[in-house]
């Protein structure tokens, strides 16, 4: 499986769209604030994963001239 950050973008803006659902009330809503939570925790992982990927990557070479393949889209 390759996922992509844009793959992340897209579970992002879905869970943004699962909590503006007017209709989620109760437990179905605890369900999905907490559902939201442990997405995010996840996502703030990856990013930082990117993130020293990415400096890794500069440290390497004085300028990027191709991104890694796994900050591509």
């Amino acid at each position: 499986m390759q996922n992509k950050l844009s793959d992340l973008n897209n579970h992002l803006f879905a869970e943004i769209e699962r909590l503006g659902d007017e209709d989620l009330g109760g437990e179905e809503l605890k369900a999905e604030i907490s559902r939201a939570h442990a997405i995010t925790g996840v996502a703030s992982q990856i990013i930082s994963n990117g993130n020293l990927l990415l400096r890794a990557h500069i440290a390497k070479s004085d300028e990027v001239k191709t991104l890694p393949k796994q900050l591509t889209d």
